[in-house]
């Protein structure tokens, strides 16, 4: 009998910037550790990401997925200093 190999769908949301010295574009996977990652255009940055994120992805066992965290969302917020 062969074995049927079965992909998981997994959604992440990466936080962007770009650096104003370099022009480089950085986006990090907040709740998948070692998930981050720079490129020069934000085409270039998706895929980068997308590649990074399938090799941790691979890295770790199926408890350690099922144990990452939630991403929740982003809050702005405003400080007078």
């Amino acid at each position: 009998m062969r074995e049927i190999n079965t992909m998981k769908n997994f959604n992440f949301t990466a936080h962007i910037e770009k650096d104003k010295e370099t022009g480089l574009y950085t986006g990090i996977v907040t709740n998948l550790p070692g998930a981050h990652t720079q490129a020069a255009s934000l085409d270039e940055l998706r895929n980068n990401l997308e590649e990074v994120i399938t090799l941790c992805l691979e890295c770790m066992n199926e408890e350690e997925i099922n144990d990452l965290p939630s991403f929740v969302g982003f809050q702005q917020l405003t400080v007078a200093v």
